[in-house]
């Protein structure tokens, strides 16, 4: 959602929709459906297809992928979480993790194995050092836009 905002047109295609602040995700139309594909990418020459979504449990092991600093493991902490990133930017039903993230990973999928978790929203911290990070739950943002993974 808060790169969503940037702009109505994206190299891959155009935006559909976009929500934040209270939410924070968006959804592009891919220009060329048939190149769009149901994979992250793990920033080490393979890909996780993704096959599922579904809400994450407090203690869940996870993945995150982001363009930033690649792919990082950590823990789901809490549900429901509200963010202030101040400005009145306010994000509420956050998944909170101990995953590290810095700026760039925005919109970097949250995962584990197969499942799609989240939608990488911000946070504190970097991945020298840890941190706490925020995502926005995907099964809202699919449910909002009445689309699924495949």
């Amino acid at each position: 959602g808060h790169c969503t905002n940037i702009s109505s047109s994206w190299s891959i295609g155009t935006r559909a929709g976009t929500s934040f602040p209270t939410n924070d995700y968006g959804i592009i139309r891919h220009s060329n459906a048939a190149a769009a594909d149901g994979r992250v990418y793990l920033y080490n020459g393979s890909y996780q297809d993704i096959t599922s979504a579904a809400n994450p449990s407090v203690g869940q092991s996870v993945r995150r992928s982001g363009s930033t600093t690649g792919v990082h493991s950590g823990t789901v902490t809490g549900l429901n979480a509200t963010v202030n990133y101040g400005g009145g930017d306010i994000v509420y039903g956050m998944i909170q993790t101990n995953v590290c993230a810095e700026p760039g990973d925005s919109g970097g999928s949250l995962f584990a194995g197969s499942t799609a978790l989240g939608l990488t929203s911000g946070g504190s911290g970097n991945c020298s050092s840890g941190g706490t990070t925020f995502f926005q739950p995907v099964v809202e943002a699919l449910n909002a836009y009445g689309v699924s993974v495949f």
